[in-house]
């Protein structure tokens, strides 16, 4: 079953441990875990936040609600630390003990410091978000109206659906929608797939997500081209399984082009 935020937040807790939440695919804009019980948030700023795929970055939010002394499972933030001079860092940052260690021993050891102009360009998509979010999702329910009605498609993985097993849980905590990165399904095999993704011109076949352009790939001849068709139905991909990343265009030039992608990929059977 799948539970929401709140449920895992109360077994977590129980269990003595916080509640990591990756809210990459939705963003602030559609969903804020630290209202529903997180204690970590992280995303992938490459991603919505930037919104361009021009940048690699990442960032990793504390919430300051997780008290790592009560747990007492947490000994490398509750206990002297001698490769950071003996320094507890659950006493030098009673709130965010957790990112204090994350950020000091990234730098120190990794070198993690994003340039100047790369934190300019995420500020500035984040100064856009709302706007592109908004046109995401629009998008989004038109081209998965649109591929939940076509006779070639099997099956379209998104939890606006109502017979989207995440439907009625979709509705509770992305009441604004449920992302604009998903799946479906084509009746066909990996050449049909392939034919299907040759034949696009607005979509970009990328691997990225959350691009303000319309993105696509077909793990079977891409990410997943060495598996079996017995080790790709294990993992819950089929052959015809499409990823799609809706993005700012015209959605009807969107739908355009997936009708003549998906008429190639009939006539490739």
């Amino acid at each position: 079953d799948v539970l929401d935020i709140p449920t895992v937040s109360n077994i977590a807790h129980e269990a003595g441990v916080p509640l990591l939440v990756d809210s990459t695919l939705t963003s602030p804009w559609l969903v804020k875990p630290f209202e529903h019980g997180a204690d970590l948030v992280y995303h992938s700023a490459t991603k919505f936040l930037s919104g361009h795929g021009t940048v690699i970055g990442g960032i990793v939010v504390d919430g300051g609600s997780f008290d790592w002394e009560k747990s007492g499972k947490f000994a490398e933030l509750t206990e002297a630390y001698d490769g950071f001079h003996n320094m507890v860092f659950s006493e030098e940052s009673t709130v965010g003990a957790f990112l204090l260690r994350a950020r000091r021993e990234g730098l120190r050891d990794f070198g993690a410091c994003m340039s100047p102009h790369t934190a300019w360009l995420i500020l500035q998509g984040i100064e856009t978000l709302p706007l592109r979010m908004a046109r995401h999702m629009s998008n989004t329910e038109k081209v998965v109206a649109f591929l939940a009605s076509h006779p070639l498609v099997a099956r379209v993985g998104h939890p606006m659906l109502e017979t989207h097993p995440s439907h009625a849980l979709a509705k509770k905590l992305l009441p604004r929608g449920a992302g604009s990165v998903f799946s479906f399904d084509i009746k066909g095999n990996r050449e049909q797939g392939k034919a299907f993704i040759e034949t696009l011109k607005v979509f970009s076949h990328l691997a990225n997500v959350g691009d303000c352009r319309s993105l696509v790939i077909h793990p079977a001849s891409t990410t997943h081209f060495r598996m079996t068709d017995e080790a790709l139905a294990g993992a819950g991909i089929t052959q015809g399984t499409i990823r799609l990343s809706i993005g700012l265009e015209d959605p009807d030039d969107l739908i355009d082009d997936l009708k003549r992608a998906l008429k190639a990929a009939e006539k490739a059977a």
